[in-house]
């Protein structure tokens, strides 16, 4: 039995993925609570409570939490120390603090995946800028390879290609990971959900195309083209990751494919994720709800695809800055299994993601006509 009293949660961070939680939440009149240093924030208007502060400050974090329950985040970079303390103190965290401190370093995550026998591609951990340029002079690293900042990265910053000396100059500072760049056949996501008993479910594989300059996901195909082999494979390398983590809560696990058939993890969110933004319309249950369920100990809701989907994220036009306007909304919303989620952010800049659009439909051919016409028509200006 769940009382009225029990329904309420709290968010750290008040973007796009805090708005669609909530979004999912109230179908269950469940009252959420949200954290975000922007007082314009996409969740500012949704939440039942909204409290404008960081973060990622302890104080802020601390006596946001004292009085809530349950805690879920919709970043990673948040205080981790503070969500230590109000586990102490009886509060339930999802992920746990323990769990999220160690994802917030990629470094971290690359040396657990290594431990856990969990497949992954070749990698070191550098120190600093200078220490990798001496080891690239020294040949010890060899072009080309993918440089990640081991914490502070999102949304596509953080991460450089350095495929020659060319690139030098885009070398990251601080503490890094240097990965071999793979050749990939393509590059997948799968969504898995833990409950606190224990019990598993993925969502079924999708690829992506990532944008080569802002490095954010700019096209989905909804489930992913590949066979019945590799999507077992998929699930079970996700489906081994979020057991090793023991983590209760959802895990969105990017992964290689690579051309001999691999399945090797690219790196992991512990929260919901732009892979699995199609699933509001495109699946039984949504991400949203499936995180809402592990939170709450309710029984997960079916995974299975209703329709094949494309989903597109809307990203800021390059060069623009400024106050949001969107040109061709009007005349995408026309299309039929065309829906459009705004993000409600005012300001826009290049490649700033201001929403996403998701497409459903049984023929991929004319899915792919649909998503073309709006990647060309459905522009965010200012």
């Amino acid at each position: 039995m769940i009382s009225s009293g029990d329904l309420n949660l709290g968010i750290l961070g008040g973007g796009q993925l805090g708005k669609m939680l909530i979004e999912a939440a109230s179908d269950w009149n469940i009252a959420c609570h949200v954290l975000d240093p922007d007082p314009n924030c996409p969740c500012s208007n949704l939440a039942a409570h909204f409290v404008c502060g960081s973060f990622k400050d302890y104080e802020t974090v601390y006596q946001f939490g004292k009085n809530l329950q349950k805690i879920t985040i919709e970043i990673e970079h948040v205080n981790v120390e503070a969500l230590i303390q109000l586990e102490r103190e009886g509060k339930e965290i999802f992920p746990k603090p323990e769990v999220l401190k160690l994802i917030q370093d990629k470094g971290k995550q690359k040396m657990f995946y290594e431990d856990n026998g969990l497949p992954t591609s070749n990698f070191q951990i550098i120190e600093n800028k200078e220490e990798l340029i001496n080891l690239i002079n020294e040949e010890k690293i060899i072009f080309p390879f993918v440089q990640k900042s081991c914490t502070a990265g999102y949304d596509g910053k953080g991460v450089a290609i350095i495929r020659g000396d060319e690139d030098i100059p885009d070398l990251l500072e601080g503490e890094c990971v240097v990965e071999d760049l793979i050749d990939f056949e393509k590059e997948l996501a799968v969504i898995v959900a833990r409950n606190k008993d224990g019990v598993i479910s993925c969502f079924p594989a999708v690829e992506m195309e990532f944008h080569k300059e802002a490095n954010l996901v700019e096209f989905l195909l909804a489930p992913a083209n590949i066979s019945g082999a590799i999507k077992q494979k998929a699930n079970e390398v996700a489906e081994a990751c979020i057991k090793a983590f023991d983590l209760v809560g959802i895990l969105a696990v990017e992964m290689f494919l690579t051309k001999q058939g691999e399945v090797l993890i690219n790196e992991v969110a512990p929260r919901p994720h732009n892979s699995g933004h199609h699933t509001i319309e495109a699946n039984f249950t949504s991400q949203y709800g499936q995180i809402l369920r592990c939170i709450f100990d309710i029984p997960f809701g079916s995974t299975a695809v209703r329709s094949k989907s494309v989903m597109i994220n809307l990203l800021g036009e390059e060069g623009y800055n400024g106050e949001a306007k969107y040109v061709g909304l009007k005349e995408s919303l026309q299309l039929e299994g065309v829906y459009v989620h705004l993000y409600g952010k005012k300001m826009t800049k290049s490649f700033r993601k201001m929403g996403h659009v998701t497409i459903l439909g049984d023929d991929e051919k004319i899915l792919r006509q649909k998503a073309n016409f709006i990647k060309s028509n459905l522009r965010i200006l200012s």
